[in-house]
């Protein structure tokens, strides 16, 4: 069964496809729900609900017709469903946690990270060091939730039905989180993973020959093998956006080929890897 996430980004898409379909503007929509324009962008943007009277109304002004609405009704049931991250939402803020029902139902995942292990490829040692190590210090109890979200979470490496794609800066295994030891056998654990037939991991070297904006950091999302429905995660200190429009889609779709061209392919990827876990466990005399 799809998310509560996934099933309300499918009924915010939906109503967007309405609305243009009736020539509205999201002001002319937000006045006839008794609302503001900024209600009918949060919803199309699936950062918000609405009561079902409001979703009526919509349905009857933009002429949606009977199957459509009916299909929109129950995208809206199901929307309000508590997804299985629920329970973590003491630790978890809302915004990620909408974002780890998209991952659970995504058939394709791309992630580029240039600073950090990206969290579903780390260590348990290496979940702890981040957390136990960030500022303001965690309390003994929320640093074990976190980290058990963070090995859920990886159960997703281990499903055939989703490919995984990483694209990771070299700074990523070189930048030491914790000690030497912690990081060697980070590297040796990202190269396991890279043998899974539905993983690719490729490195982006410090020497590669690109002028991508590589600073950038960005998931893409999948469902059901359809380019259609991908989703661009954009993460940042406090909040999160989702990009779907066509136009940005393309633009970060170009950008992960560039970067996939610059970077090393599998094989070297994972030769270097195991260099770069080589050196930290026996690091040259300076």
């Amino acid at each position: 069964m799809d998310s509560p996430t996934l099933q309300r980004r499918r009924l915010a898409k939906a109503l967007k496809r309405a609305r243009e379909a009736a020539g509205m503007t999201q002001e002319q929509a937000g006045k006839a729900i008794d609302g503001a324009k900024s209600k009918i962008s949060r919803v199309e943007a699936a950062q918000s609900g609405f009561r079902v009277t409001d979703l009526n109304v919509l349905i009857e002004l933009y002429g949606v017709d009977e199957v459509t609405a009916a299909r929109m009704r129950e995208l809206a049931r199901a929307g309000r469903r508590r997804g299985r991250w629920s329970a973590y939402r003491n630790v978890t803020p809302d915004w990620f946690t909408d974002y780890l029902d998209l991952e659970d139902d995504a058939s394709t995942i791309r992630w580029y990270k240039p600073e950090v292990v990206p969290g579903v490829l780390q260590t348990e040692a290496y979940i702890r060091a981040v957390f136990t190590t960030a500022a303001p210090r965690r309390a003994d109890d929320e640093v074990e939730r976190l980290v058990r979200v963070r090995l859920e979470r990886q159960a997703v490496l281990d499903r055939r039905r989703t490919q995984s794609h990483f694209i990771l800066s070299e700074s990523v295994l070189r930048r030491v989180v914790g000690n030497p030891t912690l990081m060697a056998n980070q590297a040796l654990h990202i190269a396991e993973i890279a043998e899974y037939s539905n993983v690719d991991v490729q490195i982006l070297p410090f020497n590669a020959q690109t002028y991508c904006p590589a600073s950038v950091v960005f998931t893409m999302l999948r469902f059901d093998d359809n380019p259609s429905t991908d989703v661009v995660y954009l993460e940042d200190y406090t909040d999160a956006d989702y990009l779907d429009d066509e136009a940005p889609v393309r633009a970060y779709t170009d950008l992960w080929n560039r970067l996939s061209a610059a970077a090393l392919g599998q094989v070297e990827s994972q030769e270097l890897l195991r260099e770069i876990a080589g050196e930290h466990k026996h690091p040259k005399p300076k």
